[in-house]
């Protein structure tokens, strides 16, 4: 059985840890709340360039675009995002695995053959894939401490420059998409080639009857590059509002945890405390009859 003082240095301990984790959770409420601002308000954007292109792009003859060709898929590079750091329950764990396992169902042949390509986003990706000896064609740490539109633009930049060079011939990103404070889902999205526009069934092209100034192509044109980096931009939003929320929920049960250890430590320390009062008051007792039939 443990000592007193064991117990009470144990008991100093979790308190400190239940400080540290309540500390956290607070951090990443807050976090957490202007993150999910952020992904509300950027749905709609992002929701909305999509719609423009999707009407404008089918009223266009003969549009070539190498962002929207489809052709012979040889190489795969695979977007990872996850977080930076740890200490927020499974989030990580359950993207990287289902991430290895979408890499396994769909994409093992371009493995084996060494025609896959891993672009880790967040520490945590970086780590696991470089632990594994994948072929990184780049990599973006970090980037979650101070979270801009500037980093989804060097993403898309360098996503653009390996796809039109050929290094590969398809891109997907993988990632944890916000749903609510105890929910993220896992998501695979193609990236590049931008996947065709289909029309909303029931919904007719509403711009075929007008006359653009400048002309519909160089709309597009202007458009496609905004396009791919307000979905990147959302994809980090999505990530980094579902990583807060799950540290906001694991800081919780953490704090919650201590606090009942914590209640079961006193009560054993009590029960050991009172245990010791009552053994020094037998022996004194025990030693004051000694002698007085001494």
């Amino acid at each position: 059985m443990a000592t007193l003082r064991e117990l009470r240095d144990r008991i100093g301990s979790i308190k400190n840890t239940q400080k540290i984790t309540s500390a956290m959770k607070m951090i990443a409420s807050v976090k957490f709340r202007k993150a999910q601002q952020n992904v509300i308000a950027a749905r709609p954007y992002a929701r909305k360039i999509s719609d423009i292109l999707r009407n404008l792009i089918p009223t266009i003859e003969s549009f070539d675009n190498d962002l929207l060709k489809q052709r012979e898929i040889k190489k795969i590079c695979v977007v990872i995002v996850a977080a930076d750091r740890g200490l927020c329950g499974s989030f990580n764990t359950n993207l990287l695995k289902t991430a290895n396992a979408i890499i396994s169902e769909k994409y093992d042949e371009y493995l084996k053959n060494h025609d896959l390509t891993i672009f880790p986003i967040g520490r945590k990706a970086y780590d696991h894939f470089f632990k594994r000896n994948y072929d990184l064609y780049a990599k973006a740490t970090n980037i979650f401490d101070r979270l801009d539109f500037t980093s989804a633009q060097n993403v898309v930049k360098e996503l653009i420059t390996g796809y039109k060079e050929k290094r590969f011939d398809k891109v997907v990103i993988i990632y944890n998409e916000f749903k609510s404070v105890v929910q993220a889902k896992t998501i695979e999205e193609q990236f590049l080639p931008v996947p065709p526009f289909e029309a909303v069934e029931g919904e007719k092209h509403k711009v075929s009857n007008y006359i653009f100034e400048p002309s519909s192509e160089e709309i597009v044109e202007h458009l496609l590059p905004r396009h791919l980096n307000t979905q990147i931009w959302r994809v980090l939003l999505e990530s980094f509002a579902s990583e807060q929320a799950a540290r906001m929920t694991a800081m919780d049960a953490a704090t919650t945890n201590a606090n009942d250890l914590l209640v079961s430590l006193n009560l054993t320390y009590n029960r050991a405390r009172q245990t010791k009062i009552t053994t020094e008051i037998l022996e004194i007792v025990g030693g004051a009859e000694a002698l007085s039939e001494a």
